[in-house]
Formats: C-alpha cells, sequence, structure tokens
C-alpha cells in the first residue's frame, strides 16, 4: 500500500506518493501515456479499446492536472503524451471513418515509441531525484510544536548596514516538547512561516547554490511533522534547551529533521536565521533580507570574511540564549514561561555555524556543551574552554583538505573537558541536514546514507551526547558514540 503525504501550494493539494514521489493524478498521466505507447505494439483487436481508454483517461488527466497546476518533473510526462497521442488516435479515427489506414514499419515505430518511453520515464526519475521531502517520524515521546520570534539586541549595531540606528536582529524558530495534537491537526510549513515566505527561501537557497530555482520547487511544499504553536506539553519538566547555527548562507530551518527529534525527546531548540548571512530572511514586517555573503576569489579576503561572520554569529547565540532566560523568566508572559532549563543549555551548529557554536561556547559559559557539525573552527583566538564537545564530520584527510583535521584537532585539545570526534564513514558536508531529503542521492553530493539515514544519525549521537553531558544520563557514551562511526576521544591533559 501507498502512504501519502501532503503537498499544498495556494490552497491546491495533491497528494505525494513518497514510492514514486507522483500524485495519483500525475501517475494516471503517466499510465495512460504509457498505454498509448504499448497500444501500437498489440494485437489489432486490442488496440482500439486500449487506445480510446487510454486516450480518454490522458486528456482528462492531464486537462485536470493543468487546473491544479503542473510541476517540472511532469512536463517531461505530458511531453511524450503530446507526442505519442496523435500517432495512437489518429489511425484509430482514420479506420471508424472507413478510410484505409498506413501504419508505420515495425522498425520506423520503435524509435518513435522508445523516445515517448524515456520521455515518459525521465518523469519519476525527476520526481525521485527531486523530491517534496517527506519527514522522518520523530521517535521521543513527546509531539512536536513550532514557532517563530524575532527579538533585537538593542546594545549591538548591525554592522551591514549603514544606519548607525540600525541594531542587530535575529529571527529564531523554536522547536519544543507539546501536547498532542489533534488529528488531522496542519502540520508545520517547511522553509518559511507561510508558503509565500518558503517560497522565497527555496529560491534563495537555490540561487545561493548556483541551482536553477525550479529544481527545488518541491521543497517549500513541504510540510515538517512538528504543529504550529501547539500547546506545550503539560509534563516532562524543564527543557534543557539547544540553539543551533546553520551553515555559510543556511537558513534556520535546515535541521528541522533533527530540530524535531531532540524536541520530541524533551529538548527545546532554537535555530537562528543571521541576517544578511542567511541566504534569505523575512521579517515581521514583511522585508526580505537577502545574503550579502559571497566568494570574492581571493583566499585571504574569503577567510577574513569567514571569521568576521561567525564573530557576529556567535555574538547571536549569545543574546538568544538572553533572551531565552528571559522568555523563561515570564518577561514575555509567554507559554514556555518557567519550563526552559537554560542553565543546561548547548550551542551548535553546522559548517560555519558549527564555528560560531564554538566561538561562543568560548565566550559564553554559560553554554554547557557544544555540538560542531562539521564545521571548520575560525576563531582567531582559541583558548581553553570548558565544555565538552561532539564533533561530528565527514571522512576527510589531508588530500581533501589539509588544514582541517589538525586545526579541529588543536581546538579540541584546549578543552578542559573530554572532547569526542566521530567520523561518520558514507557522509558528506550535507548528510548533517535536510538536504538527503529533496535532493539527488549523490554520495558527494549528501553522502550515501540514504533518503532519512544522514538525519536519523546525526540527531541520534546529537542526542546521546547531550542526554549524557546535559541530563547526566547513565551509560557508556563512547560505546554509543562509536556505533555511529569511527570516534577519536580527546581527554584534558591533567
Amino acid at each position: 500500500m501507498w502512504r501519502c503525504g501532503r503537498r499544498a501550494e495556494d490552497g491546491r493539494v495533491t497528494e505525494i506518493v513518497p514510492g514514486p514521489q507522483l500524485s495519483p493524478l500525475e501517475f494516471l498521466v503517466l499510465l495512460s501515456a504509457l498505454a498509448l505507447v504499448v497500444a501500437r505494439w498489440l494485437p489489432p483487436a486490442a488496440r482500439p479499446p486500449v487506445t480510446v481508454a487510454a486516450g480518454v483517461l490522458c486528456v482528462l488527466s492531464a486537462g485536470w492536472l493543468g487546473v491544479v497546476g503542473v510541476r517540472w518533473q511532469v512536463w517531461p510526462v505530458l511531453a511524450g503524451a503530446v507526442l505519442v497521442l496523435p500517432f495512437a488516435v489518429v489511425p484509430l479515427v482514420r479506420g471508424r471513418a472507413g478510410r484505409p489506414v498506413r501504419r508505420a514499419r515495425w522498425w520506423v515505430a520503435l524509435p518513435g515509441s522508445v523516445a515517448c518511453a524515456g520521455l515518459l520515464a525521465a518523469g519519476p526519475v525527476a520526481a525521485w531525484a527531486f523530491p517534496v521531502p517527506d519527514f522522518p517520524v520523530p521517535t521521543g515521546r513527546f509531539a512536536v510544536g513550532t514557532r517563530v520570534v524575532q527579538w533585537t539586541d538593542p546594545d549591538r549595531p548591525e554592522t551591514a548596514t549603514p544606519d548607525p540606528a540600525d541594531r542587530r536582529t535575529v529571527v529564531v524558530q523554536l522547536w519544543y516538547p507539546a501536547q498532542e495534537a489533534p488529528a488531522g491537526a496542519r502540520r508545520a510549513q517547511y522553509l518559511g512561516r507561510t508558503g509565500s515566505e518558503a517560497r522565497t527561501v527555496s529560491a534563495a537557497l537555490a540561487r545561493y547554490a548556483g541551482l536553477p530555482g525550479f529544481l527545488l520547487d518541491g521543497v517549500p511544499a513541504a510540510r515538517s511533522r512538528a504543529v504550529p504553536d501547539a500547546p506545550v506539553a503539560s509534563d516532562g519538566g524543564r527543557f534543557p534547551v539547544v540553539l543551533f547555527s546553520p551553515g555559510l548562507g543556511g537558513v534556520r530551518t535546515q535541521n528541522t529533521a533533527w530540530a524535531e527529534e531532540l524536541a520530541s525527546h524533551g529538548y527545546l531548540v532554537a535555530a537562528l536565521d543571521h541576517p544578511y548571512d542567511s541566504a534569505a530572511v523575512v521579517l515581521a514586517d514583511g522585508r526580505t533580507v537577502d545574503t550579502l555573503v559571497a566568494s570574492t576569489g581571493d583566499d585571504a579576503t574569503d577567510e577574513a570574511r569567514a571569521v568576521a561572520t561567525a564573530g557576529v554569529r556567535a555574538a547571536d547565540l549569545g543574546f538568544v540564549l538572553t533572551r531565552l532566560d528571559g522568555l523563561d523568566r515570564g518577561e514575555d508572559d509567554d507559554p514556555l514561561a518557567g519550563r526552559l532549563d537554560t542553565g543546561r543549555a548547548a550551542v551548535t551548529g553546522h559548517s560555519l555555524g558549527g564555528a560560531a557554536a564554538l566561538w561562543a561556547a568560548r565566550q559564553d559559559h554559560r553554554f554547557a556543551a557544544v555540538v560542531d557539525l562539521d564545521g571548520y573552527p575560525r576563531d582567531p583566538d582559541p583558548r581553553p574552554f570548558p565544555q565538552p564537545v561532539l564533533a561530528l564530520t565527514q571522512d576527510i584527510g589531508p588530500a581533501t583538505d589539509p588544514r582541517y583535521l589538525p586545526r579541529l584537532t588543536g581546538v579540541l585539545a584546549l578543552g578542559t573537558a573530554t572532547d569526542y570526534r566521530l567520523t561518520v564513514p558514507g557522509a558528506a558536508h550535507l548528510t548533517f541536514t535536510d538536504a538527503p531529503l529533496y535532493l539527488p542521492p549523490v554520495p558527494s553530493l549528501v553522502g550515501s546514507l540514504g533518503r532519512t539515514g544522514g538525519p536519523r544519525l546525526t540527531a541520534a549521537a546529537t542526542l546521546a551526547f547531550l542526554d549524557a553531558t546535559l541530563r547526566h544520563a547513565p551509560g557508556d557514551l563512547p560505546a554509543t558514540l562509536a556505533s555511529y562511526g569511527e570516534l577519536t576521544v580527546h581527554r584534558p591533559t591533567p
């Protein structure tokens, strides 16, 4: 049995089947067009009924698809249908009119049939390569709620703009343990609070990656597993806090599957959009702040910019922890007041966000643990820090990046707590994000762990580490982490 997930755009809803990643309507167009191709090769007595049934079904389903919206992945299917339809129907019409029917010889018809079949096959292949993300179901005992807040730091000027009165503003998405939602409750839009915001962010991510925007048109149609503004769970005590900074040009939602998994196990996750750095940030007043980050081609200049950006992000993370502490104390009359344990806070990030997390931990000892997801340290003044660190990396060595491991190892060696570096076999840089859910499964791009393998492993390793360091859960943490890859333990020097 096929399991259907929802895809919604502007009120138009179709059902996306995770297997072939086609809606039933799209599948009908494909099936009917394929039947028209096959009809040419059936016995003469079977051709007319198959052609009539397939032709009517093809025209009706394609017409209705034009009403509800056509995805780019389906255009090859429609092209194949347009190509085969006259060749299948015209001989039938001529025969019914009593006119002589001349069919092409089989060696003439075969290339055309193969070409049509190729076009029809291209549709499902494209839909499989660039699917609508189907988010894994969180495994924890809590349902997950989410909402977005926007905070401005009155003490920090916005250095990316010339206005001296401009103050640093961040947009933060919260995922938290929630009460079980009623059946049929609408799940959260991926990439944004609304469909419009999601499409804006998706287009910006495509531009930043140098991809045509249409390739990612299924991503903003996705729904995650959280429910917007769901009531906070009535049990579970106070929730440890996990802050997250995305990769360079990344956005707050880029690790949604990871965040929902942590929230389902009783954590409050706060992921940041960093304006002028994230690909696009839609502010509460509707303005869109696009990234100012772009490669100059000069390594020294780009390195200096990365260091400056990581420093701004580190300050953003400390500011958000302060705001969460105030939220817990009831400053904003918030439903989460009294439920956040900011004394048990972890700072995490991916890529440049991981570098910012390490930097923030060195500056702000309110953070009790650090998770670095494949991030090269950028702190220009690394010094000893007391927090335990978990660094997840792809299998990288001197041949691919001669600076990475020596730099990361040197930083971990400064720690005065036990630190862990976990090398994940089959991982790529984007394995530790949601990207495997919607990008082509090319190992060099998203790794070789499958659509959900990377996000699940990343969340499982993170949970094991946070449970041990923030909740002091019993167990053998090194043995647990070693089950996910090659583990190196950095113990503090006496």
